[in-house]
């Protein structure tokens, strides 16, 4: 039995025009571009759904263009394109960036999260007194905050800051190459049960493109702790592929992965572990990043180099936190505060060879079943009588 609520094939019937939503995107790195992108062309593409302006929140900064000095935002609205954050992609003329956080709150019925995870707080306070009293939210923020106290989807804080509704929007999602129009998948942890003023068929019309197939699950807890434990397992795989262990071994381990995200989301939310396996948030990202994302790129060149993990995330990502290190110090954080280490052998194994200098060689015996103590089932005994 699936888990979807909706999908591109239930398209919802047309409201009156005078009900048509209008969106704002809050956020403009690649990511929230390449969003914004989407959901402009939306706009245009069901005018009896949506307001044809989109409004983006574009933190303002004077960059280098063409031999001057200019704003970021002019430059936009110029030239249809964001030259610093996703350069050659054209978006379209109905997107507006805008500098000012509130303008874009106040006069946005549905808000898209697109902005780094440590300003979520900052942003949010910035919004309060100008949400619109239905507006709903989603966040395409990855990952969840965690320690000893428990786990916090960054959609719970943008509830408990506005007071609005908000969803998920997770999945194996490259942002260039989402804005390039190679085809993909994403998940939206959406539940029209608790009372929102947006159907879950609507979010899927905001997002869903020929390009960008959009699936709706009423699991948002799965979709959010998907985009954040996968990293974890990331890791794992680029510690094997500095090793250069070869692709079964590191099929294993992203299997063994795979089972430790559903418990995980299962222990501490009552997710439907059906959406690790079924939705884009949860197999689909996971393979995506073992393939090569910066969590696997980090760990391999962790095993081959010797260099510490602050010195490669200068190096490669510079000085961007390692998501995957970083989540599970925190995932540790909890299991231990819960006695729940045995439990996740592959994080606490990832965690031991990022921060206690366990070797990576060490994680074959996790993929190993337990020997035991009890008789060889095959012992073939022999009755003398």
């Amino acid at each position: 039995m699936s888990t979807t609520i909706a999908t591109s094939h239930n398209f919802p019937p047309a409201p009156p025009r005078n009900k048509r939503l209008s969106i704002g995107i809050i956020g403009s790195g690649n990511w929230g571009t390449a969003i914004a992108k989407i959901c402009g062309e939306n706009a245009r593409a069901h005018g009896n759904h949506f307001r044809s302006k989109v409004r983006m929140w574009v933190f303002e900064e004077e960059i280098e263009y063409k031999g001057e000095k200019r704003k970021l935002t002019e430059i936009f609205n110029e030239t249809h394109e964001n030259v610093k954050y996703l350069p050659g992609i054209p978006c379209p003329s109905n997107i507006l960036a805008i500098p000012d956080v509130r303008e874009v709150t106040r006069k946005s019925d549905v808000l898209v999260f697109v902005v780094p995870h440590q300003f979520v707080d900052r942003v949010c306070e910035q919004m309060k007194g100008f949400v619109r009293p239905n507006a709903v939210a989603i966040s395409c923020i990855k990952g969840v905050a965690v320690n000893k106290q428990g786990v916090k989807l960054y959609s719970e804080y943008i509830t408990e800051r506005l007071g609005i509704y908000c969803g998920v929007l997770s999945g194996a999602n490259v942002a260039n190459e989402v804005a390039r129009e190679d085809f993909c998948e994403t998940t939206i942890g959406y539940n029209p049960d608790l009372g929102t003023s947006v159907s879950a068929e609507m979010m899927v019309a905001l997002f869903d493109r020929p390009y960008f197939s959009v699936a709706a699950v009423k699991d948002v807890a799965g979709v959010a702790l998907g985009g954040a434990l996968k990293n974890i397992v990331s890791m794992a795989v680029g510690f094997a592929d500095g090793l250069e262990w070869g692709g079964n071994t590191k099929s294993a381990i992203m299997r063994r992965g795979l089972l430790e995200m559903q418990k995980f989301a299962t222990m501490f939310f009552d997710s439907d572990p059906r959406t690790m396996v079924e939705q884009s948030c949860g197999i689909a990202d996971l393979v995506t990043s073992c393939l090569g994302g910066r969590n696997n790129r980090c760990a391999e060149a962790f095993v081959k180099t010797g260099k510490s993990l602050q010195q490669l995330e200068k190096e490669l990502l510079g000085g961007q936190v390692l998501q995957g290190a970083a989540t599970a110090a925190d995932v540790h954080e909890l299991l231990t505060s819960r006695d729940l280490v045995k439990e996740f052998p592959l994080f606490t194994t990832v965690y031991r060879i990022a921060y206690e200098g366990m070797k990576p060689e060490g994680m074959i015996q996790v993929l190993q079943p337990p020997v035991e103590e009890s008789e060889n089932e095959f012992t073939t005994e022999t009755n003398d009588d």
